[in-house]
């Protein structure tokens, strides 16, 4: 047996940053290297993602992972025990035969990922390379620099991530800095600036799940208000040291052609949306906008890129969910000109990496995305760099599965600048 063979897979039921269970797995080569994995999940899920495998039962009422645990300990430990480690390829490949279907609905993308990813890390500590060096070199990427991403801060959360009365779902600033650490310190600045503004109005300064402030508005642009607030009282200059971005998971208010954006009972047409959204773009120093509409509206995200595309990044998350077929639809129909790239929305490494780079390959910039059920994982912290990513997408200032990436990064950049 090679010394980077699989020796050993084991998975267990964890908890994630909403208190629901999830699946962390570890993976032991025959040389004693080990890598451990956990996998987030999802609040605002698209349709077209892999499926994560939930039990169902009474337990955590229904979302326990003990079949996804199984799958991993019996039927995924026994097809990889004895197999290279350093061909990541080559695991992630026998994972989706054994599963066999083409959302991972047998073993769970949550099963597969977990195996996949704590595979790669236990390879990098076998080979005594970091994670995000390791990535490049398995994967054979064309990279030759190291560039750290810009991060888009979530500093106010509404939609699925608060209860708060906002529709848009993440409003994130965007600090511009050469030095990634820097960028850090902008964006701590401007979130405390922000609570202590939010104080002296009487908002409530409670966080949602991305750690960002939850405060009770009572329309959208107020949220954006108060940003550009923050962002000069911290002693920054809107457009010039920071920018915004936000996402605005439109499907999550879609319904039979209408976007019932403000009100459940006032549906709005998709160029109302793109109207609001353009007239933003003239007002506010956007940077990107995620999922201005939903995820199956392709004629209508076809006008909003023609529309919003020259001036921002026009982000497919729910539109693309990581997948290349669906990437590839979009670069067909010139639809979006940016990805979001969230591991657990394909379900390995491997799918993962295709995802980036058939996008890259067609000019789409790529942003690397947590979820908004983490854990205290970095990995996509690493994965950012090793693809010199465009944009990761972390969350705020706030909760520690959050700042664990900026804190991962800003090792990162100590070692690679």
């Amino acid at each position: 047996m090679k010394k980077t063979s699989i020796a050993h897979i084991f998975a267990r039921e964890i908890l994630d940053s909403r208190g629901n269970p999830t699946i962390e797995a570890t993976v032991t080569l025959a040389d004693g290297s080990v890598g451990i994995a956990a996998v987030p999940s999802g609040a605002s899920t698209g349709a077209h993602e892999a499926v994560e495998l939930r039990d169902g039962a009474k337990r955590y009422g229904g979302k326990g992972v003990l079949k996804a645990v199984k799958h991993v300990n019996t039927l995924i430990a026994k097809e990889l025990k004895g197999h290279d480690a350093l061909h990541q390829r080559a695991l992630d490949q026998a994972m989706i035969a054994l599963d066999g279907t083409p959302q991972k609905k047998k073993l769970g993308a949550n099963a597969i990922l977990s195996v996949s990813l704590a595979a790669c890390r236990a390879a990098a500590a076998s080979t005594k390379i970091p994670l995000y060096a390791y990535i490049r070199k398995a994967y054979r990427l064309p990279e030759k620099k190291w560039i750290m991403p810009l991060a888009t801060m979530n500093v106010i959360n509404g939609g699925r991530h608060a209860n708060n009365g906002l529709s848009i779902q993440e409003f994130m600033i965007v600090p511009k800095h050469k030095l990634f650490k820097e960028r850090v310190r902008m964006g701590s600045q401007i979130f405390h600036t922000l609570g202590q503004l939010l104080a002296e109005k009487k908002f409530n300064t409670g966080v949602g799940d991305e750690g960002g402030y939850a405060p009770e508005f009572t329309d959208n642009e107020q949220a954006l208000k108060f940003l550009m607030k923050a962002i000069s009282t911290a002693g920054f200059e809107p457009g010039r040291h920071v920018m915004l971005a936000m996402d605005v998971a439109a499907s999550e208010f879609y319904k039979s052609g209408n976007y019932y954006f403000l009100d459940k009972h006032v549906g709005w047409r998709a160029d109302k949306v793109i109207r609001m959204l353009e007239g933003w773009t003239r007002k506010y120093p956007f940077i990107s906008i995620e999922d201005p509409l939903a995820e199956d509206d392709w004629d209508n995200w076809k006008i909003a890129t023609k529309k919003l595309g020259k001036k921002v990044h026009v982000v497919g998350d729910d539109l693309f969910v990581t997948n290349t077929e669906r990437i590839q639809k979009g670069i067909d129909e010139k639809v979006g000109n940016a990805v979001l790239i969230k591991l657990n929305q394909i379900g390995t490494l491997s799918e993962t990496i295709d995802a980036i780079y058939l996008a890259r390959k067609h000019g789409y910039a790529v942003s690397v995305s947590h979820r908004s059920g983490e854990t205290a994982d970095t990995f996509i912290a690493d994965l950012s760099v090793a693809v010199n990513a465009e944009y990761i997408k972390s969350g705020s200032m706030s909760r520690s599965e959050r700042v664990e990436k900026y804190n991962r990064l800003m090792q990162i950049e100590d070692e690679v600048m």
